[in-house]
């Protein structure tokens, strides 16, 4: 229990700042992942990292240079368009929170600043039916996309019960690529 603790934590306790973001090379970008004290990478993983302490526990990050959204490459294929973080937790759940203070303990103050700043332009709640014949449970998922001054991001909640979230993430990438997932989540 104590390294669990110990892993959770440890996103929370390192404030940096970012010196890796969309627009830049993914040399420069890995180089930035394989340095990071947060994410630190094992043999192997180069611009996507996993975590996990459980298998009810799980931290992903992911550089790419696909633009968000439907799969869809703008420019050169060597420039990253966005960076994702993931968290599952079946124990303790995902909330807003969670997600903001691992956004701030992976890229720093400056970030989470426009993050904080950004203006919202656009909200979404869908809901769908999963599972089988025998066992329906309801998931809701709940998101925004929010404009900033330096980049735009998108956070979506996963809920498999009215109270708790299992999985999230907030993805930071180019304001130019933000009509383009807007239109992509409105159809």
């Amino acid at each position: 229990m104590r390294q669990i603790m110990t892993f959770w934590l440890g996103f929370l306790l390192m404030p940096l700042a970012a010196s890796a973001l969309p627009g830049q090379t993914s040399e420069d970008v890995a180089d930035w992942i394989k340095s990071h004290p947060v994410l630190r990478p094992e043999s192997g993983e180069r611009l996507w990292v996993r975590k996990s302490n459980t298998p009810a526990r799980r931290f992903q990050f992911q550089a790419s240079s696909f633009v968000p959204g439907r799969a869809e490459i703008r420019g050169s294929a060597n420039i990253i368009r966005s960076e994702r973080l993931h968290l599952f937790d079946l124990v303790a759940g995902v909330s807003r929170d969670r997600l903001e203070d691992l956004l701030r303990s992976i890229y720093g103050p400056a970030l989470i600043e426009d993050y904080r700043r950004a203006t919202v332009v656009f909200r979404y709640p869908t809901t769908e039916k999963m599972g089988d014949r025998n066992n329906r449970t309801v998931q809701a998922v709940r998101g925004e996309l929010r404009r900033g001054e330096q980049f735009s991001y998108w956070l979506e909640l996963v809920q498999t019960s009215p109270r708790k979230a299992i999985s999230g993430h907030i993805t930071v990438f180019a304001t130019t690529d933000l009509e383009k997932l807007q239109a992509d989540l409105s159809r």
